[in-house]
């Protein structure tokens, strides 16, 4: 074969690579353009969806109040957002909004499984409800790697962001109320083809929400079928958690949205008894901003706080001190398998706090998988457990 017929064929072979290339990613170009025009053509009316019916709450706890197509949704993929009723820590009907996610391949005769997943702390007022926001599917971590494998993929907001309802920033049961009720409310969507057949997903905040959902799904959603549990650097020992940011700005934005959720959710937990008269006048103006796009600000009003936030030390002071040890994970068994992932550089959740946790689920009794991260931090561990996370899953799914 001559020089210039194989130069020639090179030529052709290059030519034809930087051709489907581009296809490709004119493609994805082209598909992430109009999901991007479907938000932006959404946004106009969005706030009339979070607008509660006067019987919003009337209903069976996973049943829908509301369900809206989205016009944007992931490649190769149709979504919904959704609102449905659910049940908070004192047994009493609530709110939450959330959205669904379905792949477009056909679903299997017996449904897909479901993924419920927790979010990290995205902040408190309303707006920093995920599926509000300008591209509601972002901070769904391992979203596309989950569409391709089938999954269906519901996330909530929890209830007291999105719509109205009282504040759950670490409340363990109606969190995990409102991760199991999110699927009940994807399985109402016909188009959805979703199974009792779940899998429980959850970072930080979202690990918390998901270890609770685990633990008492066998007595609040029994029809459920829990296949496989996963936590990234869940907030599942609260007061570790506090006590190793007793003096430091994580600290006092965790407690702005904590100490003022529990003191709304439960009678006996006054502001007064643990918070600085400081604290209280700043502590409602930090709350209405959402942590993403917020952080300077935050840290701009919350730094003066720092040493002069509580009155005391909360895990050692009456009623908080209890409420954190009753909205702590790890209170009973469950039979799912259960992965956990942990940053060895994360700044926010002490890494031998996520190990003690994984020893005490062994201990009883429990299928742990416990995977550490050598320089993953507190914001990246759930995406770069991935690999590793969907290795595990794709394992139990398999049997």
């Amino acid at each position: 074969m001559g020089t210039s017929t194989r130069r020639a064929r090179r030529q052709r072979f290059v030519f034809a690579f930087v051709a489907a290339t581009l296809a490709v990613v004119g493609g994805v170009v082209a598909a992430e353009e109009v999901r991007l025009v479907g938000d932006a053509l959404e946004r106009p009316g969005i706030d009339a969806f979070y607008a509660q019916p006067d019987d919003a709450a009337d209903g069976e706890p996973g049943s829908l109040v509301k369900v809206d197509a989205l016009l944007g949704a992931p490649l190769a993929a149709r979504a919904w957002r959704i609102m449905y009723r659910t049940t908070d820590v004192h047994g009493d009907a609530a709110v939450a909004t959330g959205v669904l996610v379905v792949p477009l391949t056909p679903a299997p005769s017996s449904g897909r499984t479901v993924v419920s997943w927790g979010h990290p702390t995205t902040g408190a007022a309303r707006d920093c409800a995920p599926s509000y926001g300008f591209d509601p599917f972002v901070g769904i971590e391992g979203l596309r790697f989950l569409l391709d494998r089938g999954y269906a993929v519901v996330a909530t907001d929890y209830v007291g962001m999105g719509t109205a309802g009282i504040d759950s920033y670490l409340v363990g049961v109606t969190g995990g109320n409102a991760v199991l009720d999110a699927v009940r409310a994807a399985r109402a969507v016909p188009d959805a083809r979703a199974s009792e057949r779940v899998v429980l997903w959850g970072h930080s905040q979202g690990g918390q929400a998901v270890l609770f959902a685990a633990q008492q799904a066998a007595d609040y959603a029994p029809e459920l079928d829990i296949q496989a549990v996963a936590a990234a650097a869940p907030a599942a020992d609260l007061p570790g958690l506090m006590s190793a940011h007793l003096d430091d700005i994580s600290g006092v934005t965790i407690g702005s949205y904590a100490f003022t959720a529990y003191a709304d959710v439960y009678p006996e937990a006054s502001l007064d008894v643990i918070l600085t008269p400081t604290a209280q006048q700043i502590v409602p103006r930090m709350n209405q901003l959402c942590l993403l796009t917020s952080i300077p600000e935050l840290h701009e009003i919350g730094q003066p706080l720092v040493g002069d936030f509580t009155t005391s030390d909360p895990t050692k002071t009456e009623p908080w001190a209890s409420l954190l040890e009753e909205n702590s994970a790890g209170a009973t068994a469950f039979d799912a398998p259960l992965f956990l992932a942990q940053g060895l550089e994360d700044e926010l959740v002490v890494p031998s706090d996520t190990t003690e946790f994984a020893q005490h689920e062994a201990d009883l009794g429990m299928d742990v998988t416990y995977h550490e991260i050598p320089f993953a931090s507190h914001g990246t561990v759930a995406y770069l457990a991935l690999p590793a996370m969907l290795r595990w899953l794709d394992g139990v799914s398999a049997g």
